[in-house]
């Protein structure tokens, strides 16, 4: 990435953050219900992996932390907002809610809240590409946990089995909700447990988006060479607890704050700053401009918006 890529990056990370910690402010003044998961803490690895991908083009889906992989792939955060607020104007019509965001325009596939859900969709999109011959590849971004699921190794067989177009992208925040890795899995380092079924992989720090970017570029062009799957392991970390309930109690406060010494924010803005493309004052202001945007347009979208019309409470269901 050249300086002004990162530059842009970094005022996307500021916004994909306060789009979050906003999240949670409405959450609490009850004006989104339902479950939520927030990202700050892992901004690096969706913004650095999508960087060296094609966002818009390449097919992506992911669990239920899904609000900021839908807007790095082109939703607008003013109809991801309002579908958390479950307003009609919302990605779904208000339906989906925080876990099920989705944008077929911009393929994203959607935010799914089956734990490993994603694996064999990602799988079945990665088919779908090869047989039409297409330059698309299928990203799949999961946490630590969900690789404990049978469906991971039978996604895992069959990506290799079929040389599939598809690249997996574990985001390890070293927790399942408040069960460390280490107490729920016997193989730690996730990107080991590929190697069984032949599935390329590596595993590198997800704070720093230079790194992350660096080993997504390779993993990316992997797939799409026609090569096969990949498996590629982000170690991250989350702010906030696994959900809204999640009071972190499990955690020391010496772990999170050795943690928040990485954020992967400031790690980006000190090497703008270093390399005299930024100053601290024009972070502020970026700050302060980024909260405005989200006041004045994401939120005030969201809250202006009509609620879905009991009218049509029995459309768009299949069955």
């Amino acid at each position: 990435m050249t300086l002004d890529d990162k530059k842009r990056v970094l005022q996307e990370m500021v916004l994909h953050r306060r789009f979050e910690e906003r999240c949670y402010q409405a959450y609490i003044e009850r004006k989104i219900g339902g479950f939520l998961h927030l990202y700050p803490g892992q901004e690096a690895c969706c913004n650095g992996v999508m960087e060296a991908a094609r966002p818009g083009h390449d097919y992506v889906i992911t669990g239920y932390r899904d609000h900021i992989h839908a807007i790095k792939c082109g939703s607008d955060p003013k109809v991801v907002m309002a579908e958390l607020y479950g307003k009609a104007t919302g990605s779904s019509k208000g339906r989906g809610g925080s876990m099920h965001i989705f944008d077929a325009a911009h393929r994203f596939m959607g935010g799914y809240a089956l734990v490993g859900g994603p694996f064999p969709l990602a799988a079945g999109m990665a088919k779908a590409i090869q047989m039409q011959g297409g330059d698309e590849i299928s990203i799949c971004f999961l946490g630590d946990a969900a690789n404990n699921q049978g469906v991971f190794h039978e996604t895992m067989n069959m990506a290799k089995l079929w040389n599939l177009p598809v690249l997996f992208v574990c985001e390890n925040n070293l927790y399942g909700i408040g069960t460390s890795l280490d107490r729920s899995t016997a193989v730690v380092d996730q990107y080991k447990r590929v190697c069984a079924y032949g599935v390329e992989a590596a595993q590198c720090d997800g704070q720093d988006i230079d790194v992350v970017y660096e080993h997504a570029k390779v993993a990316v062009d992997h797939v799409r060479s026609g090569k096969g799957p990949y498996f590629l392991e982000l170690m991250t970390y989350r702010y906030r607890g696994h959900s809204m309930s999640d009071s972190r109690g499990y955690r020391s406060r010496e772990e999170e704050d050795h943690w928040k010494l990485r954020d992967p924010i400031n790690i980006l803005r000190d090497k703008l700053i270093a390399a005299g493309k930024l100053t601290m004052d024009e972070f502020q202001q970026l700050e302060r401009n980024t909260d405005a945007y989200i006041e004045t347009e994401v939120i005030a979208f969201a809250e202006s918006s009509p609620e879905p019309d009991v009218s049509e409470l029995e459309h768009y269901v299949l069955a």
